[in-house]
């Protein structure tokens, strides 16, 4: 009996010893620094992307080797955006048509599945793709096509809580990760092509209870939220009808879809704001804030602090959404953005103030460049898409050629920064657009465009190219060239490497500081997905998610007529070095297959360039 009592207590011992400790707020303020976990989309709330591990380095980095793949399965593959989050040795990672996966971070093993029912009539914009979970306490948090929030207990899978966003009959889906600040997690909305109002919201992360929401679009009201959910007026965003003429406002998008990030030492957290709607600008001449833009909210009452128009009175559907990276510059706290305008943006982190700005593509039509005293664009009237009314065709404004294509610059996969090398890594795309607008009204839960578009290719050697950029000089330090457009992320590390991934289905590694690629695998279906790392057991593994798909093969014109032979899939990839000694056979095998995979595959070469 009493050798029985005495398994039991030392059972229980070894059971709480190593029991899953619960996500705090201070574990998700420390997640970039630390290497043990990925708590958050964007390794760390400030979305830097960076790595401060250098198990794998410039030195061995060749002799990755793949340890365990995943398949989502079925026959819901489409686009794969998703980046995993790690903690207590279990992957949560999302999957195409709102599914989340639990499994085990060192074998791949499946613990649980949740798949959520969506209804008939979802009407998503640009693929059924989901960009990821955020960690809270015992649950991981993640958005659904429907514009649902879904809590879930880690260990389980069991729905903890569940919270309507918003009415997707109105147009209204929810694709980002969301991020946690001082224990609530904030979303924003998609929808900007249904003529949607933008706006972020913070809910109590244990329990989903609203407690504030901030719209986007100038006119619209905030609100507070009391622990009864009660609702209070936390002041209009903007002044009505400043900035918009009649009514549009009411349906004014600036949908903030791809989420944001926070930095614990402004206590703000930014959000980039979408296209206004419709696309037509000529019917709502004005700046028609907040679209476009980026925008700094105090997290603890929901108030706008400042915001800075990267596109006013946008014209060809240059959503602002992209992130905006906090990092030390010049002793300030400042923030990169690589819009999809084309041009990127340094800002002060605290006012908004505009410091730099300058493009990192090559060709852009609209614009001839920012006045960094005003810090608005130089337009290019003639280049701006006609008005319908104004023609001879009222059906059909003049046509214009514009680069960037809508597509971006850049476009939802996010950049990293190194604070090592201080310099951002852009994955960039060379296109244009022939685009022209059409008389619209708006329909409820109808597309409200008022334009149409062809994207066109500009250079027959490349379409994608990852830059090396100096956010202070504006230099472009070097790039990688590739042939399809890039539409996967990239990391960063203290090992002196960039991770990203190709359409093409390969995941890349250069070093960081020259862009001499180092090594490179076949995942088998294209990387839209953005890299992570992180250490267990004493190991350093890199994971992806692959799978062609997202907004180019669906908007994408010539140049989805380019990439049409490429495969869909859903798998997700994890690489480590093999122990000294060398591991299994298969590893040894795969490994072996990756090197003659580089060998019969040319790398695009380096180009050191500068403006």
């Amino acid at each position: 009996m009493r050798l029985r009592l005495l398994a039991l207590l030392i059972g229980a011992g070894f059971g709480a010893a190593t029991a899953q400790a619960a996500v705090t707020n201070q574990m998700i303020e420390n997640d970039a620094a630390t290497g043990g976990d990925v708590l958050s989309w964007g390794l760390g709330t400030q979305g830097q992307r960076f790595s401060p591990l250098k198990q794998v380095n410039t030195g061995n980095v060749a002799r990755l080797t793949p340890v365990w793949a995943f398949s989502f399965g079925g026959e819901k593959q489409r686009g794969q955006e998703s980046q995993p989050v790690i903690h207590g040795g279990k992957m949560f990672v999302t999957a195409s048509y709102s599914r989340i996966f639990a499994l085990d971070a060192k074998t791949g093993k499946k613990l649980w599945k949740y798949e959520h029912r969506l209804p008939d009539g979802i009407m998503p914009c640009c693929d059924v793709i989901n960009r990821g979970a955020a960690l809270y306490d015992n649950l991981v948090i993640f958005a659904t096509l429907d514009a649902q929030l879904v809590a879930l207990n880690q260990d389980s899978g069991e729905v903890v809580w569940k919270e309507k966003i918003d009415d997707y009959a109105a147009g209204y889906s929810a694709t980002a990760a969301p991020i946690i600040a001082n224990g609530l997690v904030l979303t924003g909305v998609s929808g900007g092509e249904f003529g949607v109002v933008g706006r972020v919201e913070a809910r109590d992360a244990k329990t989903g209870r609203m407690v504030w929401s901030r719209p986007t679009v100038e006119g619209h009201m905030g609100y507070t939220y009391d622990k009864d959910g009660n609702a209070k007026e936390n002041g209009v965003s903007g002044t009505t009808n400043k900035s918009w003429p009649g009514d549009l406002w009411k349906t004014g998008g600036a949908a903030t879809w791809l989420g944001g990030t926070y930095d614990a030492k402004t206590g703000l957290a930014y959000f980039g704001a979408g296209n206004p709607a419709p696309w037509n600008s000529h019917l709502r001449k004005g700046d028609n804030l907040y679209s476009c833009s980026t925008i700094a909210i105090d997290v603890k009452t929901g108030q706008i602090k400042w915001h800075y128009q990267n596109t006013p009175n946008d014209g060809w559907d240059f959503d602002g959404v992209n992130e905006f990276v906090t990092f030390d510059m010049d002793g300030k706290r400042v923030g990169g953005k690589a819009d999809r305008n084309g041009f990127f943006y340094v800002n002060d982190a605290r006012t908004g103030e505009l410091l730099n700005a300058f493009p990192f593509v090559k060709k852009i039509t609209w614009a001839t460049g920012i006045d960094l005293k005003t810090g608005r664009p130089n337009f290019v009237p003639e280049n701006r898409p006609g008005d319908p009314t104004s023609s001879a065709d009222a059906k059909k404004g003049n046509v214009v050629f514009s680069a960037p294509s809508f597509l971006g610059g850049k476009n939802q996969m996010p950049m990293a920064y190194s604070p090592e090398t201080k310099l951002f890594y852009v994955p960039a795309n060379e296109w244009g657009m022939e685009i022209w607008n059409e008389p619209i009204t708006y329909k409820k839960g109808a597309a409200y465009l008022g334009a149409g578009f062809t994207i066109k290719t500009i250079n027959e050697e490349y379409i994608g190219a990852l830059r090396a950029i100096d956010p202070k000089s504006g230099k472009i330090v070097w790039e990688v060239k590739n042939g399809a457009p890039l539409w996967g992320g990239v990391l960063t590390t203290g090992g002196n490497l960039v991770f990203w991934g190709t359409p093409e289905g390969l995941l890349k590694a250069a070093d960081a500081k020259t862009g001499k690629i180092l090594w490179e695998f076949q995942t088998g279906s294209g990387v839209v997905a953005p890299p992570v790392t992180w250490t267990q057991g004493g190991e350093q593994y890199v994971s992806v998610v692959s799978g062609w798909g997202g907004a180019v093969p669906l908007w994408g014109g010539d140049v989805a007529k380019k990439v049409n032979y490429l495969e869909q899939g859903g798998m997700v990839w994890v690489f480590k070095l093999p122990k000294a000694g060398g591991g299994t056979t298969a590893q040894a095998d795969t490994a072996g297959s990756a090197r003659s995979a580089r060998a019969a595959s040319p790398v695009t070469p380096v180009s050191h360039t500068t403006r």
